[in-house]
């Protein structure tokens, strides 16, 4: 037995997903075109890319069950997210996608076994590690996620805008505040 599997994975996968949905709630539409610095993508750009990353992992592991990934065409799945993540889209389109994908991949997670989750990867000549388990996989594209997120809160601060986490931290902190001088 382990303490982090399936239902974990996919509970912290939707808490994820739906921290960067508020972000992208947050900014302005007009927004959605900032780029932060030539050579980044756009707002728009990033929240797609986001959202359809998954789609990679869930193919290799849900639809394929690959034992390998020698013979995967990367270069072809990635230029077919590319793009995606140019295709020009509104705000709420965006917010659907990133809703919609989200819970398909956190519906991966949640349906995955343990042994599922245990099975070795191998990854092509020049990858290390060579192997790696399909938990260690899966759960890259929280971790993905996390640092785009993390661009886009910074991005918020140079739109003017402070992070919701940001503002739920120092709520919670000016309560504490407030509950220790109150006694």
């Amino acid at each position: 037995m382990t303490y982090y599997g399936a239902k974990e994975l996919a509970r912290s996968f939707r808490t994820v997903r739906d921290n960067t949905i508020k972000i992208a709630e947050e900014i302005p539409e007009e927004k959605y075109g900032f780029r932060p610095a030539e050579g980044c993508r756009s707002i728009a750009e990033t929240l797609v890319h986001i959202a359809v990353m998954p789609r990679m992992p869930e193919q290799i592991h849900a639809v394929d069950h690959r034992s390998t990934l020698v013979g995967f065409d990367f270069v072809g799945f990635r230029d077919k997210l590319q793009a995606e993540v140019k295709a020009p889209r509104t705000k709420a389109q965006i917010l659907e996608l990133l809703r919609t994908e989200g819970e398909k991949y956190a519906k991966v997670l949640e349906g995955a076994s343990e042994t599922f989750l245990g099975e070795q990867v191998e990854h092509p000549e020049g990858m290390e590690p060579r192997v790696k388990s399909r938990f260690e996989m899966l759960i890259a594209p929280k971790e993905h996620e996390m640092h785009h997120r993390a661009q886009l809160m910074v991005v918020e601060r140079m739109l003017g805008i402070t992070p919701h986490l940001t503002r739920q931290m120092d709520e919670r902190i000016a309560a504490m505040q407030s509950a220790h001088t109150g006694r």
